[in-house]
């Protein structure tokens, strides 16, 4: 890895060429989030989490030249390992190409120290650094009822932060409006502040 600090590849905006897309149709939210209620219904409000997630690098099955990545970013990807890089600069292996400059390791950049960030890619990659494990560990102890299912279905840290960064009820005021609509990707404890509407 070469030395010397590194800045994060830039994210690009609505509007700008390459940039996230166009948000969904009404109809597409609304079968989303039907499909999201359904998938948190709980059968059995009397159990914990029946798992601990496991924060080290060496949890995975899968041969370790080999990287499990965020895939749904159309510019920037962030791999298992905490890398975030541009698409282009992804390996066939899945993994970042940690010898291209713009690639760096744990990006914080965007983030708040709420834990809420401005690009799903940069929460994930914050989410993976090793000092988040006791944030992690007590929001699983504290997790929502309804939110239990969904976390028993995590094996691990990177797909605990794959998890809590996409956006989610907490993120959203008025049911369509984003309470913070810069910092919408969360992987703390709380919800990002609160905007007037």
């Amino acid at each position: 890895m070469p030395p010397g600090p590194r800045s994060c590849p830039a994210p690009r905006r609505d509007g700008e060429p390459g940039g996230y897309g166009v948000a969904p149709a009404p109809a597409e939210e609304e079968e989303r989030a039907v499909r999201d209620r359904n998938l948190l219904q709980v059968q059995d409000h009397d159990q914990p989490i029946p798992w601990k997630v496991q924060f080290n690098l060496g949890n995975s099955s899968r041969p370790s030249n080999q990287c499990r990545n965020s895939i749904q970013g159309k510019h920037l990807i962030t791999d298992e390992l905490g890398y975030v890089c541009e698409r282009r600069d992804l390996l066939v292996n899945g993994c970042c190409n940690v010898n291209v400059p713009g690639t760096k390791q744990y990006c914080c950049d965007g983030c708040l120290s709420s834990g809420c960030c401005s690009a799903y890619e940069y929460c994930v990659s914050c989410c993976l650094q090793p000092n988040k494990q006791l944030l992690l560990e007590r929001f699983l102890n504290r997790a929502a009822v309804a939110f239990q299912n969904l976390f028993m279905a995590v094996e691990d840290h990177f797909e605990l932060c794959l998890a809590k960064c996409r956006t989610s009820s907490q993120s959203v005021q008025h049911e369509n409006t984003y309470r913070d609509p810069i910092a919408k990707y969360c992987y703390g404890e709380s919800p990002p502040e609160l905007f007037p509407a």
